[in-house]
C-alpha cells in the first residue's frame, strides 16, 4: 500500500504543493489526473523518495521512506517501476539491452530467458523486430513504448505510470492502457498513473485523484466522480467548457 500523510513542498516560498494527503491499496490503480503544472510528476517523485518534501510524510509497504538509509531506499526502489515523461533511455544501448537492464541487475534469469521475455514485451507494446535499433533511431511514440517496456519488463509490484501514452496514436494507446489492465489484474500491481488522457483511463483506475494549482480537490472512485459537482472537476473528466456546464 501507499500513504502519503500532509505532504506539502515548497518552491520559492510558494507551495507548489499543498498538505497532500492520499491511500492507494495494495492491488489498486489510482490515476492521477489535473492540468498541467498542477504538481502531478512532483507527487509522484516524492512518493518514490526521488524529491524529499519539506513537510508531511509517505510510507510504502508500511516503510516511511523519508526515514530510510540510502541502502534500504536503494532496495525499495528496485521493487518500483517508473516511467516517466523524458524516456530515459541509455543513449549507449540499443533497444534490447535498454528493456533487459533491469532484469540484468536483478540477476534471477538467464540471458536466454531475458532475450524471450523482451521479444514477447517488444510484441505486446506493437514494435517487434527493433532490438537492434538505437534511441535515436525511434520517434517520440516509439521511446515512450520502450521506456514503458523496460518500466514492467521486472513485474515489480509498485508501478508510476507518468502520461504512458503521451504522444501515441489512439490504437497504440488503447493497446498501453489495455497492457496497463492486464499488468494490474495479473500481477497484483500497484500503480499510479498520471495522464491526460481521460477517456483511455476511465476503464483501468479503481479510484481518481484530481490535483488543481497544488490542492487536491477530488479523490474517488470512477462513479464518485460522474456524480461530483465541483464544476472544475466536471470539466476536467468531461471536456465541458462553462457555457455548457451553466446550461
Amino acid at each position: 500500500m501507499i500513504k502519503v500523510e500532509n505532504v506539502t513542498k515548497y518552491y520559492e516560498g510558494r507551495p507548489v504543493l499543498d498538505n497532500i494527503s492520499l491511500e492507494v491499496e495494495e492491488g489498486t490503480n489510482l490515476g492521477l489526473i489535473g492540468p498541467g503544472g498542477c504538481g502531478k510528476t512532483l507527487l509522484v517523485k516524492i512518493i518514490c523518495g526521488l524529491v524529499k518534501p519539506d513537510r508531511g510524510r509517505v510510507f510504502i509497504e508500511g516503510k516511511n521512506i523519508n526515514e530510510l538509509g540510502e541502502r534500504e531506499l536503494a532496495a525499495l526502489r528496485f521493487r518500483i517501476g517508473m516511467l516517466f515523461q523524458n524516456y530515459a533511455l541509455f543513449d549507449f544501448m540499443n533497444v534490447q539491452d535498454n528493456i533487459a537492464f533491469p532484469l540484468r541487475q536483478e540477476g534471477v534469469l538467464s540471458e536466454q530467458e531475458i532475450e524471450v521475455r523482451v521479444k514477447d514485451m517488444l510484441a505486446s507494446i506493437g514494435l517487434p523486430g527493433i532490438g537492434h535499433q538505437y534511441g535515436r533511431e525511434l520517434s517520440g511514440g516509439m521511446k515512450k513504448r520502450v521506456s514503458f517496456a523496460r518500466a514492467v519488463i521486472r513485474q515489480p509490484p509498485i508501478v508510476f505510470y507518468d502520461d504512458p501514452t503521451a504522444g501515441l496514436d489512439p490504437v497504440t494507446s488503447s493497446k498501453i492502457f489495455l497492457l496497463l489492465k492486464d499488468i494490474r489484474d495479473s500481477l497484483g500491481t500497484t500503480s499510479v498513473t498520471i495522464t491526460h488522457d481521460i477517456e483511455g483511463v476511465k476503464d483501468i483506475c479503481d479510484n481518481f485523484m484530481m490535483l488543481e494549482r497544488g490542492k487536491m480537490i477530488f479523490f474517488g472512485s470512477r462513479k464518485e466522480i460522474e456524480a461530483t459537482d465541483v464544476k472544475l472537476v466536471r470539466q476536467f473528466w468531461d471536456g465541458f467548457s462553462d457555457d455548457e456546464l451553466n446550461v
